[in-house]
């Protein structure tokens, strides 16, 4: 990867990257590892052909680049990530109806994946079910204190996320992690 955080700025970007299978294929790259199209169709349910269209989409963005080294031929197309992580603030967006929309569909998300675990976790092996967790509560803060705990958040996720993954035989799972803080009345 070219780059390990990507800050977004352009409300274009947060647009390609807000749809639901461009997340998606990001998702899979950052999991995963490169891939081609067809791969990724394969792991998505989608024709080769849309996810060719939505990774054009992607590199149009920046958010991918191609990845010529992986190919064993001139046919061969794979595909990386630009960034390992992609990070934008609604307020670097004021007023822009895409950003809210994002927000929106990032929140979707977010509980489109904790509905899918609470659906499915019994098919998970017993000392998996109870390793997820939530966590909510109500916290007085300055705005330099949540700047601070924003901050040391993303360097805690950061640290597990660009770790190298030891090879010790320990069963590792891919684990969706979200963190939001809202202002609001309790």
């Amino acid at each position: 990867m070219t780059e390990e955080i990507r800050e977004i700025r352009d409300s274009k970007v947060l647009a390609a990257m807000s749809h639901q299978l461009r997340r998606r294929l990001l998702e899979l790259l950052h999991l995963d590892g490169p891939a081609t199209a067809s791969m990724l169709a394969a792991k998505t349910g989608q024709a080769v052909g849309n996810v060719s269209h939505h990774m054009k989409v992607l590199a149009a963005a920046k958010l991918v680049e191609e990845a010529p080294e992986l190919a064993r031929d001139q046919r061969e197309r794979w595909w990386k990530r630009s960034a390992k992580t992609l990070r934008w603030v609604a307020a670097d967006f004021p007023g822009d109806p895409v950003a809210e929309a994002a927000e929106v569909l990032v929140l979707d998300h977010q509980t489109a994946v904790a509905r899918e675990w609470i659906a499915n976790r019994e098919t998970y092996p017993e000392e998996w079910r109870s390793a997820p967790f939530s966590i909510d509560t109500w916290v007085r803060l300055s705005k330099d204190e949540l700047d601070e705990l924003n901050e040391r958040i993303f360097l805690l996720i950061s640290e597990f996320e660009n770790r190298t993954e030891p090879g010790d035989g320990v069963e590792r799972r891919p684990v969706f992690f979200a963190a939001r803080a809202s202002l609001g009345q309790p």
